[in-house]
């Protein structure tokens, strides 16, 4: 099994050694994932944040969600820029490609459909952006499997000919300084990743 989080640390002190302040697409999936993934990154990167989540399926909750994000990005001390992108919000997008999906258990199919719409998205705006990298803070979850993100990672990485920044954020207690963060900024957290689906398992439907 690859070592994400060593093969990321890798680059950033390839990079660092040589001077480089490279370009991130950071895809965000919410303002509590992306907390310690920018402090941490932000020392090293110039960071253009993708905010693209369709299977948030619930207007009110996306809208919360980006305004968190938002507000993080104001808040939280950065060596480099990071700026806020907005993805183009359509529930339908996310509905469509999961369609047949639908009773498939959580961290399956449905949730690999998902990653890739997501991240093929992300892939698109750093080659649109010309940015150096693209990643997303979905690896900071300890309920998604980084493997099977980062295999997707890259996989898009080249059809579109851009370079993925593999991650594992959960190592180096990621998940744990990320919850410090959300208490730090009262940032607004669920359990649940956004999709009905999830939400329904959650509430015990």
């Amino acid at each position: 099994m690859n070592n994400y989080q060593k093969n990321m640390d890798a680059l950033i002190e390839r990079n660092t050694s040589e001077g480089k302040v490279p370009t991130l697409l950071l895809h965000a999936c919410c303002a509590p994932c992306s907390s310690y993934v920018l402090e941490y990154l932000s020392e090293y990167f110039n960071i253009i944040v993708l905010y693209y989540n369709p299977n948030i399926t619930f207007p009110e909750e996306y809208g919360c969600r980006l305004r968190e994000v938002d507000r993080l990005i104001s808040q939280i001390p950065h060596k480099y820029p990071v700026t806020l992108q907005k993805g183009e919000y359509n529930p339908e997008t996310y509905l469509s490609a999961v369609k047949g999906l639908e009773d498939e258990p959580e961290g399956g199919e449905r949730c690999s459909v998902c990653f890739e719409l997501r991240l093929r998205e992300a892939a698109e705006y750093c080659k649109k952006l010309g940015a150096d990298y693209f990643a997303t803070t979905l690896t900071i979850s300890p309920l998604k499997n980084a493997e099977k993100i980062n295999s997707i990672g890259e996989k898009v990485a080249g059809e579109y000919g851009v370079k993925y920044l593999p991650s594992d954020f959960k190592k180096k207690n990621g998940y744990k300084r990320s919850i410090e963060l959300s208490k730090e900024y009262s940032l607004y957290r669920q359990n649940y990743c956004g999709c009905p689906f999830s939400k329904k398992e959650a509430q015990g439907v």
